[in-house]
């Protein structure tokens, strides 16, 4: 005779699994994607809010929104040590960098896991900055960079949002810097040793930088078609190494129309100091090595010689590359103008010089003035109804407004 058995289902969760634990609390867990279980970080009083836990993880799966926890638990020291290592940056940028994180980054959320970064804890690390005496220059650099870091962990799946929402935090304007006048570049570079004479003209009338114009060689320079190639710099790191690369960024890569007195400045310059061709460099230092900092600031005096030349005792080399871009926006150039001659690929820095200035302010004011006459002339109407002087003055209080 058979005996027939008793079956006995067990209802099996579709996901997850919830267990007793001998002090009467529930414990939820699951299983990754990588095949790890996962608890929920706490236990619960009933099996239902344990159930509505496991729900909740499973929704954000489906919708493609869970992030592993295991991932959040790193430390933000060795996570931002590792960015700062990989990330595709010029050496002397990844430098700066490393130099801002060990000052005003590491010491204060190095120790903090991912996870646990928060709007609240990153507006305490930016308070204690600035009262610790930080500038506002320097904490604002600190700010852009873990905003940055924290970008690629959200990419990176190890946290769901950035925690640096701080509006402005990031930003800074810095007092405007100084330009010279035509004349003062001139009298600048006259009184150069005669090497750096066309260095000074170049940074003035071009606007590269430094390291661009350090980093020039012969082969980069056309002088029949008056035009310079930009497809280096030379970048110079805190420890005093030179170290050749690319521009800054691929706007960097750039070619720049010259000026036919500065085609005929370079020529004389190439053939007195220039190393051989083709691809000597154009700016060498006195021994005919490659142009650093320090060494050209004590073989021309820079401090005392610019207060000579009347110009700012602040006044720096860079300054002529403001200078340049000033000269080139009064000139006329545009936003994408200026953004070619300068090598950026934002609209932000180039917009500075766009500012009106009293010559082109007269310019404007001028040709609205022939302009009305033009038209005024073409309808027959003889002469202007007010004075030529008071139509250029209303012109102008109507530009004020």
């Amino acid at each position: 005779m058979m005996t027939r058995q008793k079956s006995c289902s067990t209802k099996r969760r579709r996901f997850g699994s919830i267990r007793r634990l001998p002090s009467g609390r529930y414990q939820a867990s699951y299983l990754t994607h990588s095949g790890h279980r996962q608890t929920a970080p706490e236990t619960f009083d009933r099996k239902g809010d344990a159930d509505q836990w496991l729900i909740l993880v499973e929704s954000q799966m489906l919708r493609r929104e869970w992030l592993d926890p295991a991932l959040g638990k790193a430390l933000f020291s060795d996570y931002g040590d590792q960015w700062i290592t990989e990330h595709k940056i010029s050496a002397r940028t990844r430098e700066e960098y490393r130099s801002i994180w060990r000052h005003h980054i590491d010491p204060f959320l190095g120790p903090i896991n991912l996870a646990e970064l928060s709007p609240a804890v990153i507006r305490t690390w930016r308070t204690t900055l600035l009262s610790a005496g930080r500038s506002e220059d320097r904490t604002a650099k600190a700010y852009r960079l873990v905003r940055a870091i924290c970008t690629t962990a959200v990419d990176d799946g190890r946290i769901t949002r950035n925690p640096c929402r701080i509006k402005g935090a990031g930003e800074h304007r810095t007092p405007e810097r100084p330009t010279a006048t035509i004349t003062q570049v001139f009298d600048l570079a006259d009184a150069m040793p005669p090497r750096f004479h066309a260095l000074i003209l170049s940074a003035a009338f071009t606007g590269l930088r430094w390291g661009e114009l350090a980093g020039l060689r012969r082969c980069d320079l056309d002088l029949d078609t008056a035009t310079l190639h930009v497809r280096r710099r030379l970048a110079q790191l805190s420890r005093g190494g030179l170290r050749p690369g690319p521009p800054k960024s691929t706007a960097g890569i750039r070619t720049i129309a010259l000026p036919s007195f500065l085609v005929a400045t370079l020529d004389n310059h190439i053939a007195a100091y220039s190393g051989p061709p083709p691809d000597g460099l154009i700016f060498c230092g006195q021994r005919g090595g490659m142009l650093r900092r320090g060494n050209f600031g004590r073989a021309t005096n820079w401090p005392t010689t610019i207060i000579k030349t009347g110009l700012p005792a602040g006044f720096h080399f860079h300054d002529l590359r403001h200078t340049g871009n000033h000269l080139a926006a009064t000139a006329g150039a545009s936003t994408r103008e200026l953004m070619h001659r300068m090598g950026h690929g934002t609209m932000r820095a180039a917009l500075i010089y766009q500012h009106a200035t009293t010559e082109r302010d007269r310019r404007i004011a001028t040709q609205i003035a022939t302009l009305v006459d033009r038209e005024r002339h073409h309808h027959g109407r003889q002469g202007p109804i007010i004075g030529r002087d008071e139509q250029n003055a209303g012109v102008h209080d109507a530009l004020d407004t």
